[in-house]
């Protein structure tokens, strides 16, 4: 039997998983003949890592998701530099005016940096000036560091996730760095105003220049912003990080249904059920935007469906799991973080003093959302919580500071089950690294080469730490 044609549009973290996932299931590629098309030139790269890279804390080069020779080895059809212009009969056709036969699409065109109407901050040609960049692209990280200097005044539009990253990693290669948001309070999506307040404060004290409830009204070429209260914020690079928008360009002109992202049902479908779409670029009603476990999760439904593994497979949604990755500032940001009584049972701890908030959410005795600022061992507490669906002791204090576990006593890894989340970054499993571990990587540097783990926020290194001593001594107890 001729294997299944599955054409793979985008090479992100979403369609590098999906391919992955595939051979997992398909090592040889009995059943499924996969094709990759790529519209950048260099390989699939792990996004969540960018702000490290901003910040210096990790070379370009070490955040790529696979070897130079993986396609190969994969068995994989990976074309780079090209993209998908138009599905004609059974064929995609290519930019470089190559057709792939297909059975199957699957679209993981990603998300695009979303740059608002503020006079200035475009050309004439609709290219970025000169001295602005986005933060969303590897390419975005180069551009960024080659025109920043130590002591440089540098504006970042917009205080979200990405934005807050990008200011941070700013800030720590020396640069003058002033955050403009024309919310009231930073990370309104992730945090409420309270913990906003709190995050606003610590990231004074580090010395950003926060400026709320404001919005970019020009862009002064060569010196900065002028702000809808007629202020004057100097910069010489404006950073964009205002948002994304799903790239739904191709699947709008295939027909297919775009409501935001690309309308999928619980099979990843579109509305061509020989065109699937995951990732990003995906509206599925159980999935917060931009959040990269979705994609991941997607992927590992839609490899099971292609490959027949599990013709039952269906995505169900993800629970939103936010973090911000920025040195020096522990925040989590879980399921329901706006829930508010009577609705659920709200906790919340608030010592602006000291940098710290907390905000917990319980309904039915179960942790259904949560903010956590400077409680590095609570955020690590709950989110199993809230991961497991374990009941929430009594002691609601308790469980707020990190002195509670689903166990009620110190958690050892052998207690942890196999698909508990060490990573989440990178989405590393305990079965991930024990597998890793198995497989030659005994020791914590190894274990981190091999799987990533640690790479990410970092929150996750006493965790891995914990695993590879108890792997050691299992070693030892068993010579």
């Amino acid at each position: 039997m001729n294997p299944r044609r599955v054409v793979v549009v985008g090479y992100g973290m979403a369609g590098a998983r999906f391919a992955e996932e595939v051979r997992r299931r398909d090592p040889v590629g009995e059943r499924v003949a996969l094709t990759v098309v790529g519209a950048e030139s260099h390989p699939a790269y792990n996004r969540v890592l960018l702000s490290a890279v901003l910040a210096g804390t990790m070379p370009a080069g070490v955040v790529g998701l696979h070897a130079p020779d993986w396609a190969e080895t994969a068995r994989v059809d990976l074309r780079l530099g090209t993209r998908v212009v138009d599905l004609a009969g059974r064929e995609v056709v290519l930019s470089d005016g190559s057709t792939v036969e297909y059975d199957a699409v699957v679209l993981a065109t990603g998300s695009r940096a979303w740059v608002p109407p503020v006079e200035g901050l475009r050309g004439e040609s609709g290219a970025l000036a000169a001295d602005v960049a986005t933060f969303r692209e590897l390419d975005d990280c180069a551009a960024i560091l080659s025109r920043v200097r130590p002591g440089a005044p540098v504006a970042v539009l917009g205080g979200g996730l990405l934005g807050l990253e990008a200011a941070r990693g700013l800030l720590g290669r020396g640069c003058l760095v002033t955050v403009v948001h024309p919310v009231g309070h930073l990370m309104e999506r992730q945090v409420d105003p309270a913990g906003g307040a709190v995050l606003a404060k610590v990231l004074t004290d580090m010395g950003v220049d926060v400026r709320l409830g404001r919005s970019a009204a020009q862009h002064l070429t060569g010196d900065g912003l002028k702000l809808d209260d007629g202020s004057h914020v100097p910069a010489e690079l404006v950073v964009v990080a205002a948002g994304v928008r799903a790239e739904t360009g191709l699947a709008e002109a295939l027909g297919l249904a775009v409501d935001g992202g690309i309308v999928v049902d619980d099979t990843l479908r579109t509305s061509d059920p020989r065109i699937h779409a995951l990732g990003d670029c995906a509206a599925h009603p159980g999935t917060v935007p931009g959040m990269v476990q979705s994609g991941w999760d997607q992927a590992v439904v839609l490899a099971d469906l292609v490959t027949g593994a599990d013709p039952a497979a269906r995505y169900r949604g993800t629970p939103s799991v936010a973090r911000l990755k920025a040195r020096g500032i522990d925040l989590a940001a879980l399921g329901e973080v706006h829930a508010s009584p009577p609705d659920a049972e709200v906790i919340t701890l608030d010592d602006p003093t000291r940098g710290r908030y907390a905000k917990l959410a319980l309904r039915d005795n179960r942790v259904v959302g949560a903010i956590i600022i400077g409680f590095p061992d609570a955020a690590a507490t709950i989110t199993e919580f809230f991961d497991t669906g374990t009941p929430a002791p009594s002691d609601r204090l308790a469980l707020l500071l990190g002195r509670a576990n689903p166990s009620g006593t110190p958690r050892s890894p052998a207690d942890l089950p196999d698909d508990a989340l060490v990573c989440r970054c990178n989405t590393v499993t305990k079965a991930g690294l024990v597998t890793a571990w198995c497989s030659g990587a005994t020791s914590v540097p190894a274990l981190v080469a091999a799987t990533r783990a640690t790479t990410g926020c970092g929150t996750c290194a006493d965790k891995t730490t914990a695993i590879a001593t108890w792997l050691t001594d299992l070693n030892a107890e068993g010579s």
